[in-house]
């Protein structure tokens, strides 16, 4: 986004809002009954005792206790790299972040920057970099960009449109070390191959870590997250965690998973909830049947994700990055069924349908056929 479009910022920005979610003010927790206790930080968690402990001495006594701590970002200080600790170096998780980063964007007019990650964060921030006329490097160590997710075909589009919007792309290498000016300001990132790039900004996205250390010891722990089950229960019957956190049964494939994402954070705390409250009454509710989403928008391009991408893969439809509007799309196949698809500048529609044929998993006779029908084969579920 353009810094000078009018799109909304933080913290004028409510989470839930984006999955029909009323905007949270810190009036609508008062209207609601909610105590909302800001600027405290919990320092020592003692199930056992059913007590916290605040930064400042205070404590808090629970009945029953959500843990919604989310993740930590991964530094590149955590692991020693030179120089590290420079000025002009942004990480991206608290609103005071980007909004540190939106201050130097302003300060550096036609400035450079590096991007140190191929993920989410570099993939979309190199996008709004560009858009404010920043020259950008990217820079990771993978063969390809998201590599969690994508295919080297999806990823060779998106590489090749980004090329073309004039982002710079640095693949294989990582950055070793920093310098910086007099006044501690990054000046330049030194790679392990050698090269050396010059850069007045710096925004790292190498990942996070589930934020679990108050509980550890007295909570199972799984997939380095904690151990729950389908209402997100942890192995401490008075105490929940979700999002981030919580390593939950995946019932679409039998399988014991952990999700960082803000689709699946949003839908486990309202599985909590309706959870705790059903036990309340004495009820119970469904297990939770989660069907793995994730998207992203970058420049004027968006797409979309669900189900699980493994198995063997097609890709059908417009996948040139010289397109004037690219459309397409892959499907994950595996014991002869669809598991997953993903759709490029898909309509709301064409989306719905791409996430009904990820849970529904629908036979395929064969790879070509599938490849043939391309989008076709979703939307006429």
């Amino acid at each position: 986004m353009s810094l000078s479009a009018g799109f909304a910022r933080l913290p004028g920005f409510h989470v839930c809002v984006g999955s029909g979610g009323e905007r949270q003010p810190p009036e609508w927790y008062k209207e609601n009954g909610i105590e909302l206790i800001l600027s405290t930080e919990i320092v020592k968690a003692d199930l056992a005792g059913k007590t916290l402990t605040s930064a400042a001495g205070d404590t808090f006594k629970y009945q029953t206790l959500i843990i919604a701590t989310g993740s930590s970002v991964i530094r590149l200080t955590d692991f020693g790299v030179q120089g590290a600790d420079s000025k002009n170096i942004f990480y991206l998780r608290e609103i005071d972040d980007a909004d540190k980063l939106v201050d130097a964007i302003k300060a550096k007019k036609n400035g450079k920057c590096v991007i140190v990650g191929g993920g989410y964060i570099g993939l979309e921030i190199s996008a709004v970099m560009k858009m404010n006329n920043v020259d950008v490097t990217m820079v990771y160590p993978e063969p390809w960009c998201m590599p969690r997710l994508f295919t080297a075909e999806l990823a060779a589009f998106y590489e090749g449109y980004y090329a073309n919007k004039g982002i710079n792309i640095i693949k294989g290498t990582v950055a070793a070390g920093f310098t910086a000016d007099a006044n501690g300001d990054v000046k330049e990132v030194k790679l392990k191959d050698g090269r050396v790039l010059e850069a007045n900004i710096v925004v790292v996205g190498v990942g996070g870590r589930p934020l679990i250390n108050l509980f550890k010891g007295q909570l199972q722990e799984e997939k380095g997250g904690i151990k729950t089950d389908g209402f997100f229960k942890t192995s401490n019957p008075d105490v929940y965690a979700v999002g981030d956190v919580a390593t939950f049964p995946l019932k679409l494939y039998s399988e014991i998973r952990r999700v960082e994402h803000v689709d699946h954070a949003r839908k486990s705390a309202e599985q909590a909830v309706k959870a705790l409250k059903a036990s309340e009454k004495g009820k119970s509710i469904e297990e939770y049947d989660y069907l793995p989403y994730f998207y992203s928008r970058s420049f004027d391009l968006s797409w979309q994700f669900y189900g699980d991408n493994v198995g063997e893969t097609i890709i059908f439809g417009d996948n040139s990055p010289a397109a004037p509007k690219a459309k397409f799309g892959t499907y994950w196949t595996k014991d002869g069924k669809v598991v997953g698809a993903f759709l490029e500048s898909g309509t709301p529609e064409e989306n719905k349908a791409i996430a009904k044929v990820a849970r529904a998993q629908p036979p395929v006779e064969s790879l070509e056929k599938l490849k043939a029908e391309g989008l076709t084969f979703a939307t006429k579920f």
